[in-house]
């Protein structure tokens, strides 16, 4: 799998995986397509993988990966935003065309 964490990213899932305080646990990462806003993903800390999930380790942060996940995360940065208007992950795909570039063809 080729994708690769900002330390922000894994400053945020160590801190969740610290929190949960299991030995052994990971952080779950579910990643699906979120249209022209990019990869939306659902997010946990679990004892154990889930059927199906790939167990990942990242810099010392252990990932719970399922399928779909390990396709759509292939070349993307995974980095971590704690602004105004946004907190959480941020995937940075260069892979993702925004939809301004769809509707600017269109017109052409």
């Amino acid at each position: 799998m080729n994708f690769t964490m900002t330390p922000a990213a894994q400053k945020f899932m160590r801190m969740m995986l610290r929190a949960d305080g299991k030995a052994g646990s990971g952080f779950r990462l579910a990643v699906s397509p979120g249209g022209c806003s990019g990869l939306a993903a659902d997010i946990s800390v679990l004892g154990a993988p889930l059927p199906g999930d790939a167990v990942v380790e990242r810099d010392g942060v252990r990932l719970f990966l399922p399928a779909e996940s390990r396709l759509l995360l292939d070349g993307v940065t995974i980095d971590f935003a704690d602004t105004a208007t946004q907190t959480g992950l941020v995937f940075h795909d260069p892979k993702q065309v925004s939809c301004s570039s769809h509707a600017e063809k269109a017109l052409q």
